[in-house]
């Protein structure tokens, strides 16, 4: 009876903490637009400050549809010593805006739309981005895809590993 009993507890645990995750990503019985789905997922503290920075919230909270491809809080990290302080500089907007900007391209694209393809979807900032999803793993430019489709109100978020960077003009 008392293995019944642990099971009964377990499941209803589970149930609840499952309950509680689908509660979190629907708040109000609506997905989380883009910048509250990043804000929730706690590993894009970077990219929210530097999207806040840019003043591209209210952009990223619209209509959309979108898609992002969101550098972790670790991809940030990994650039240069003092890159990022650099790029949240006032003086630094435009810069900063043209990078956050070719990490988004127009569009819900989700990984099953390009899968087993190599496309060059035209970013919001202008240049193209190499997309690869025709081998095992799914690259963009050089970063890879560790995680895909997290759906938003308004787009999806892809998440890679590496801030990417428009070419130099």
């Amino acid at each position: 009876m008392k293995f019944f009993k642990s099971i009964y507890v377990a499941l209803v645990v589970t149930f609840i903490s499952a309950f509680s995750v689908v509660s979190a990503v629907n708040a109000g019985g609506m997905k989380k637009d883009i910048v509250d789905t990043a804000v929730g997922a706690g590993q894009f503290n970077t990219l929210v400050a530097a999207v806040t920075a840019a003043d591209l919230v209210d952009v990223l909270k619209g209509e959309g549809p979108f898609t992002v491809f969101a550098p972790t809080d670790e991809a940030f990290a990994a650039l240069p010593a003092g890159t990022v302080e650099n790029l949240l500089k006032p003086e630094n907007k435009d810069q900063l805006v043209a990078i956050l900007t070719y990490h988004v391209i127009p569009g819900k694209v989700m990984s099953g739309d390009i899968a087993g393809k190599m496309v060059k979807p035209a970013s919001v900032q202008g240049a193209k981005i190499d997309i690869n999803a025709s081998g095992g793993a799914v690259m963009v430019n050089d970063a890879s895809v560790v995680a895909a489709d997290v759906a938003a109100s308004n787009g999806v978020i892809h998440v890679i590993d590496k801030v990417i960077l428009p070419p130099q003009s």
